[in-house]
């Protein structure tokens, strides 16, 4: 065997490692939370300007038991159901996001009350948000919920699905092989008094979710993971170009919060496919079962992993067999997009300079005559 086979043994011992340690540790039974009365909830709902889908969703019905009150965070009145209070709110800051809440925070009466922030595009459950107040109570400084697309099928759509429920970037496999702060997703939160006072100091980050998890794990403080997803609804009939600009974004935001852990990706996030053909090109019996194994692993995983983010209404076994293979070449040409946009990164219409933990930095237009 030569240095490039022996290279890519290796790698396939390390990337099956990997996936088997995952494996198993997603077969830990989570910890059950003890019962008892249901918190007070603000659920806090920022958006710019609302798609017909995330219309659907903010008018969708939550079953929960214990007192909540839903408030979306808008420059614009949109279209809401019976029960569901508006705040105007137009920040100025880079990050929208993070400004729309800010603002609640100021504006609305939090005390006695568990603040949840959940973006649009999820249609909340009373599961969701019990799984996100219910850690708050009882200490954690932050809850996330990992994101679950539903409803894809076209192919783009189920790539996205395939890599968010299937593949190693599922936030429940991330959640399970983090190692110092926790991974987060920003789409579902649940803000402690401690963790929405860090909030105020990142309105100008970009992955506010991830700099947010890294100073409360900076202070020994706990992240939990809802039990139960954030269901995010797929818009059907977008093109390939949707999801790879927004997974690019995520590389380059991965690329500035960790920068350790941003190589990793083809190595150990994406790695089945480069493998296949490194295996196909090098004829070495030996290799070849390496990989194999590797694939078997990676479907073994795909297949827990589609067990823990099963929905109801879907009989999904299927998806999990091939959507796996479909999210990590996704992930994989986000990668290497991103290679090539270091530095910089375009949002909501405008071009940043990134600095070290995501701090977003406006770049004039050469035109523009500067900022102003």
């Amino acid at each position: 065997m030569n240095a490039l086979g022996f290279f890519t043994l290796g790698w396939t011992v390390m990337a099956g490692g990997f996936s088997a340690v995952a494996l198993a540790r997603l077969y830990r039974r989570a910890p059950v939370t003890a019962g008892g009365a249901l918190p007070s909830v603000l659920l806090l709902r920022p958006v710019d300007a609302p798609t017909p889908l995330e219309l659907e969703n903010l008018a969708h019905p939550i079953d929960y038991a214990g007192p909540l009150e839903q408030v979306v965070l808008s420059p614009y009145r949109p279209r809401l159901a019976e029960g569901v209070r508006w705040l105007p709110s137009d920040p100025v800051c880079p990050n929208r996001k993070v400004g729309h809440l800010l603002y609640a925070l100021e504006t609305l009466d939090v005390r006695g009350r568990v603040v949840l922030a959940v973006d649009a595009d999820v249609a909340v459950t009373g599961a969701l948000v019990e799984g996100l107040a219910s850690p708050l109570v009882a200490g954690a400084a932050l809850s996330t919920a990992a994101p679950t697309p539903v409803g894809a099928v076209d192919a783009a759509g189920r790539a996205m699905a395939g890599l968010l429920r299937y593949t190693h970037h599922s936030f429940r496999a991330l959640h399970a092989m983090s190692a110092g702060a926790q991974a987060v997703c920003g789409k579902a939160l649940g803000l402690s008094p401690r963790a929405a006072e860090e909030l105020a100091g990142l309105s100008d980050h970009i992955g506010e979710d991830l700099e947010l998890a890294k100073r409360l794990h900076a202070q020994g403080l706990d992240v939990a993971l809802s039990p139960a997803p954030a269901w995010v609804p797929v818009a059907n009939g977008a093109s390939w170009r949707v999801p790879l600009e927004r997974f690019t974004r995520w590389m380059q935001v991965l690329a500035s919060h960790r920068p350790g852990l941003y190589p990793t990706v083809p190595l150990l996030f994406t790695p089945t496919v480069p493998l296949l053909l490194l295996a196909a090109w090098l004829h070495e019996v030996t290799v070849w079962l390496a990989v194999a194994a590797l694939v078997a692993v990676r479907t073994l995983l795909s297949l827990r992993l589609a067990v823990l983010s099963r929905v109801p209404s879907e009989a999904d076994r299927g998806h999990a067999l091939t959507d796996w293979v479909q999210g990590e070449l996704l992930l994989l040409a986000a990668f290497a997009a991103s290679l090539t946009r270091q530095g910089r990164v375009t949002w909501r219409g405008h071009t940043y300079a990134l600095e070290a933990g995501g701090r977003m930095v406006r770049v004039a237009s050469q035109w523009s005559g500067g900022p102003g």
